[in-house]
C-alpha cells in the first residue's frame, strides 16, 4: 500500500481546525500555537494545537479534517484532546482487587470472598475417633470451614519475623533480654507458638501484638535500669548537736614503769577518804545544853567520858 501524500487543501485548513479547537476549550486562551499536522491517510489530515490549560501540560488539541475526491473544501471529521509525547498522564488503571494493599481496609469495608485462596485449606472433618477429634477441635481449634494452609502459615511467619516485631528491629537489638523469658508473653497454639507469642504488657510498645520469642523491648519483666553514677559530690554527713550528748573520755593515771601494779586492797585504801582524829592531849568535846531564860547552861553529867 502506497504511503499517503500531503494534501494541499487539507494542509491549509489550519484556521478551520483552530475554530473547532476553540469551540472545545473552556477558555480561548487554552488553545495555543499550531504544532503541525499529521497525515493519517489518503485525503485525511490531523492538525495539532498546544493545550495551555492548567493541569494538561503536554496535551494537544487534535482536529482531523478530510475531503472527498476532486473536492476543494475540507470537512471536519473529529476533534479531541489527546496526550502528546511529553504529556502528564495518570498511572495505568489497575483492578481494585490487585491494587488493594494491607492496611487499606477501613471500618465498614468488606473484602470479596476468594474460594481459591492459596493461604487457606479445608478445616478438620470429624473422623469419629474421640482422641483425634478432641485434639483437632478442642486443642488446635481446627473445626472451621477453612484454616491456614502451610503456604499461608509460612507467609505469616516470614512476614512477622522480618517485620518490626522480629529480632532485627532497632528496639530488639537495644534490649537486654528476649521476649522468650518475659512473664508477659502469651504463647500461641500450634506450630506458630514455637516461634511467636502475644505481648500482654501495657507498658510495652508491642502490647497486644504478635512478637517473636527472640524479640525484645525495654519493658521486659526481669530486667532493671542500670544504676547511673551521679555527677554531684556526696554531701557531708549532717550532725545535729542539739540531740547528741557529748561525753568526754576520763583520763586515768598510768602506774609507774618500775613499780608493781597496785593490789585491790591498796587501791581501796587509796580511795578511802582521810578522817581527822583528835589529839591525845585534847579532851573530848562535851555537848552543852542550851541556856534557859538567861541562866548559864549546866553540863550534862549523864554522858560518860
Amino acid at each position: 500500500m502506497a504511503a499517503a501524500t500531503k494534501d494541499a487543501v487539507l494542509g491549509s485548513a489550519v484556521e478551520l481546525a483552530r475554530e473547532v479547537a476553540l469551540g472545545l476549550a473552556e477558555q480561548p486562551s487554552d488553545v495555543g500555537e499550531h504544532l503541525g499536522l499529521v497525515v493519517e491517510g489518503e485525503r485525511l489530515v490531523s492538525h495539532r494545537f498546544a493545550c495551555t490549560a492548567r493541569g494538561y501540560r503536554g496535551w494537544e488539541w487534535t482536529v482531523t479534517v478530510a475531503r472527498v475526491p476532486r473536492a476543494r473544501t475540507a470537512t471536519v471529521c473529529e476533534a479531541e484532546l489527546l496526550p502528546g509525547p511529553d504529556a502528564v498522564l495518570a498511572p495505568a488503571w489497575v483492578p481494585w482487587a490487585d491494587r488493594l494493599r494491607p492496611g487499606d481496609i477501613g471500618p465498614g469495608d468488606v473484602l470479596p470472598f476468594r474460594a481459591d485462596d492459596p493461604r487457606l485449606e479445608p478445616g478438620w472433618t470429624p473422623s469419629g475417633d474421640p482422641e483425634l477429634d478432641a485434639v483437632a477441635i478442642d486443642e488446635l481449634a481446627l473445626a472451621r470451614a477453612r484454616v491456614l494452609s502451610p503456604e499461608g502459615r509460612d507467609e505469616a511467619a516470614e512476614r512477622w519475623y522480618r517485620g518490626s516485631r522480629g529480632p532485627t528491629s532497632a528496639g530488639s537489638l537495644a534490649s537486654a533480654a528476649a521476649c522468650g523469658s518475659c512473664g508477659f508473653l502469651v504463647a500461641l497454639r500450634g506450630s506458630l507458638g514455637t516461634v511467636f507469642g502475644v505481648c500482654a504488657n501495657e507498658w510495652s510498645p508491642d502490647d497486644g501484638k504478635v512478637v517473636s520469642v527472640d524479640h525484645g523491648c525495654g519493658a521486659h519483666s526481669e530486667t532493671d535500669v542500670d544504676p547511673v553514677p551521679s555527677d554531684w559530690p556526696a554531701p557531708d554527713p549532717l550532725i545535729d548537736e542539739a540531740l547528741l550528748e557529748i561525753v568526754e573520755p576520763e583520763e586515768r593515771a598510768e602506774p609507774a614503769a618500775t613499780g608493781a601494779a597496785p593490789t585491790d586492797a591498796a587501791a581501796a585504801a587509796e580511795e578511802t577518804p582521810e578522817v581527822d582524829e583528835p589529839a591525845a592531849d585534847e579532851a573530848p568535846a562535851v555537848d552543852e545544853a542550851p541556856a534557859v531564860d538567861g541562866a548559864p547552861a549546866e553540863p550534862d553529867t549523864d554522858q560518860g567520858p
